[in-house]
């Protein structure tokens, strides 16, 4: 069995051959690939259409806000919640009781929601 450096320098010498012969036609050869590469790169860049947004769309069913109050609950929770918090779209409309405050909201026995952001805790 071989030593590592013997191996080592069976390799070395191998490479030192193959690149002293073919070396300078494998680099020509894969500089000339890598150019043809791009190059079809850049026809498919000067090819493909610019976008342009023309209108945007409009929403099927605009959402808009419950004017019913500026705080909202649910009849058989415990946590008040803003109109946008994303807790307060789950309730269903017949579960929903609106307060004009936070402060009323409070009084009739519900906390400030833990994941509402701005809500006093």
């Amino acid at each position: 069995m071989p030593s590592i450096q013997e191996a080592w320098l069976k390799i070395k010498n191998w490479t030192d051959i193959a690149v002293g012969e073919w070396g300078l036609v494998a680099i020509v050869f894969l500089i000339g690939l890598a150019s043809f590469g791009l190059g079809r790169l850049s026809v498919l860049e000067s090819v493909r259409p610019p976008v342009s947004i023309t209108e945007a769309p409009a929403l099927t069913e605009p959402r808009g806000m419950s004017i019913g109050g500026l705080i909202v609950a649910s009849r058989g929770g415990s946590a008040y919640y803003f109109p946008w918090c994303a807790s307060a779209s789950k309730i269903a409309p017949q579960n929903q009781i609106w307060f004009a405050s936070e402060e009323k909201a409070r009084a009739a026995g519900y906390a400030p929601a833990k994941n509402c952001k701005g809500l006093e805790k």
